[in-house]
């Protein structure tokens, strides 16, 4: 049996400061009861890697309003307009990273990799700072592993030991992400006693605790 726990438990792994990874697409299955258990709380100055910035009453999107974020690290922000009026008022750094990268850079880490090399940004500002690798004549960016003190996994039915399928397109980063942290704690849609082994995508000895599902 996986550990299973409430939000009081959740809250006491937070702390200020702290790399959070957060799974969804424009919130489609983001962990938001999870998220909502952040809000409860004080903590502050979390770097966020997720897809996007979310919708402000929805996914990431709220943590960010709630002015919670001092990072966030997302492939795109424009569904979110509060992101962008941070990022040019100085008040939170943000790291955008085309999506087929940031994907890649958390696979690595999950897989122990030293990172991965991708033409994508060459000659651009994403190249800033990077280190270029050339293979057989052909330069590559050097993008290096993202790894997170906490993965939240939403979208996903879990059984009793922490196995998950996820519901259609909710699968989106959760399985990667749940690779790639310290800590990976799921918030699932619905709680079965068995999942058939072919639908497993996220095996349980990836996944720490499980949210209860409240009645």
């Amino acid at each position: 049996m996986k550990a299973f726990i409430k939000k009081a438990e959740f809250k006491q792994f937070l702390k200020d400061g702290i790399t959070i990874m957060i799974g969804g697409f424009l919130s489609n299955g983001a962990p938001e009861r999870l998220i909502d258990a952040i809000l409860e709380t004080d903590v502050k100055d979390l770097t966020i890697i997720c897809n996007d910035g979310g919708f402000e009453t929805s996914g990431s999107g709220k943590l960010i309003v709630a002015g919670r974020v001092k990072h966030l690290i997302a492939s795109h922000i424009g569904t979110n307009p509060t992101v962008g009026t941070l990022m040019q008022e100085g008040k939170m750094k943000v790291t955008l990273v085309p999506q087929g990268t940031l994907v890649e850079q958390i696979r690595a880490d999950g897989a122990g990799l030293g990172g991965v090399l991708t033409p994508t940004g060459l000659s651009t500002m994403v190249e800033t700072g990077k280190q270029i690798i050339e293979v057989k004549g052909i330069r590559y960016l050097l993008e290096e592993p993202l790894h997170a003190d906490m993965a939240l996994i939403g979208g996903a039915v879990a059984d009793q030991y922490g196995n998950l399928r996820y519901i259609k397109s909710m699968r989106n980063f959760n399985p990667i992400m749940a690779t790639a942290a310290d800590i990976v704690i799921v918030d699932p849609r619905e709680i079965v006693d068995t999942i058939d082994p072919e639908q497993v995508i996220t095996s349980y000895p990836l996944i720490d605790y499980i949210l209860e599902v409240e009645n």
